[in-house]
């Protein structure tokens, strides 16, 4: 890297401050690992802590990509705490790079001796939940594996709900793929007051999703650490105001994120979305097995994609199979809270921002997401009687 271009990149980011610490990211010390090509692509690490605004991710992009010379950026996002102090590169700085720390004597390998095993590090206890009464019911809604129309489920139930004239939230947790803003029709930055995010708002529903925050393009490399602190911050810093329902969006599997929710918040609920074919219906089974586990009750089973109506005579053709989704709910003890047909216009209305219970509310999928609603809402009040 030449010197004037590192000062450039220097000068640059000097202009991005932590709110949290009142420092731009150079003084702080965030920003690590600073690589540069001749034909300048950079690349850096941000180490960023659990108080951290995610927004600073985007800020050091663009920052950079602002800099002359500078025609690709990509930034890796670190938690603190995985960056050791021998391991860790220094920061940049205006000078030229410093050197590489001299490497440890060559060593042969040991054989294990016992009683002398490494002691294991102590495991830090797990977060203790912390309770939103303003936000209402928090529902998630999650899926055994990708694929199977979680998303535009989790719109449509969220539409649907406001439609009845409910305070509805729905926050996109699915940090990997955020696909929120396209389904809803809306994406731009939302707005700081104070130090609470103001969420957006689209067809009655107030919405917060990572795809707000960062570029289109960008891939979300995260491990646990940071996928637990954004899903916190969309919790404890977003202005929801009160709401009767926060409807969760979650990535599919049974990862990092839900059980970053379910250790941040008292969710009241999950929804398990499977189409018929054995294949989602397994992963569907670990997925409600999960939030058994951690005592969060599953409210039912969503089969989407359960049969394709023909355009002429109205016959239903299995296209994935058929029965799946009853067979999952009988075998978990829970109800089958609908089947969805497969329509064009349930894709069509996810693409132009325009979800179908609004787009075309007397569709049959549009009255099969509709009676989900309802029976979410009569399941979630059940328990709490």
């Amino acid at each position: 890297m030449t010197e004037s271009m590192q000062t450039r990149i220097a000068h640059a980011l000097q202009g991005v401050v932590n709110p949290r610490t009142s420092e731009d990211v150079i003084r702080s010390g965030m920003i690590r690992d600073v690589a540069v090509t001749v034909e300048g692509r950079v690349r850096f690490t941000i180490l960023l802590d659990a108080q951290d605004p995610a927004s600073l991710v985007r800020e050091v992009r663009q920052a950079v990509e602002r800099v002359d010379g500078v025609h690709e950026v990509r930034v890796d996002v670190r938690d603190p705490s995985q960056s050791s102090a021998n391991s860790a590169v220094p920061p940049v700085s205006h000078g030229a790079p410093a050197p590489p720390p001299p490497s440890a004597p060559p060593r042969g390998r040991a054989l294990p001796v016992m009683g002398q095993e490494p002691k294991a590090k102590a495991v830090p206890p797990a977060p203790t939940p912390v309770a939103y009464p303003n936000l209402g019911r928090i529902i998630a809604i999650s899926s055994g594996k990708g694929g199977v129309g979680k998303s535009t489920v989790s719109v449509n139930l969220a539409v649907a709900l406001a439609r009845q004239g409910l305070r509805v939230g729905l926050m996109d947790a699915d940090v990997y793929g955020p696909n929120i803003p396209m389904m809803m029709g809306i994406n731009s930055p939302p707005p700081v007051i104070g130090d609470r995010i103001q969420p957006l708002s689209a067809h009655g529903v107030k919405l917060m999703s990572l795809g707000f925050l960062i570029e289109r393009e960008q891939p979300a490399i995260w491990r646990g650490p940071i996928v637990m602190k954004i899903v916190t911050q969309f919790l404890r810093d977003v202005n929801w105001g009160t709401l009767d329902y926060l409807l969760v969006d979650m990535p599919p599997g049974t990862g990092d994120a839900q059980l970053s929710l379910v250790q941040a918040t008292h969710v009241h609920g999950a929804v398990i979305v499977t189409t018929p074919q054995p294949v989602s219906t397994g992963d569907a089974l670990r997925g409600a097995k999960m939030f058994e586990r951690v005592s969060v009750p599953v409210l039912g089973i969503v089969e989407n994609m359960s049969y394709l109506l023909c355009a002429h005579c109205g016959k239903p053709t299995p296209l994935f199979g058929s029965g799946g989704g009853r067979a999952l709910a009988d075998e978990l003890g829970v109800p089958l809270l609908g089947e969805i047909p497969l329509e064009s216009a349930v894709r069509e209305g996810g693409d132009s921002g325009s979800p179908i219970v609004l787009a075309h509310p007397d569709s049959p999928a549009a009255r099969a997401l509709s009676s989900i609603g309802l029976q979410i809402v009569e399941a979630s009040e059940a328990l709490q009687t």
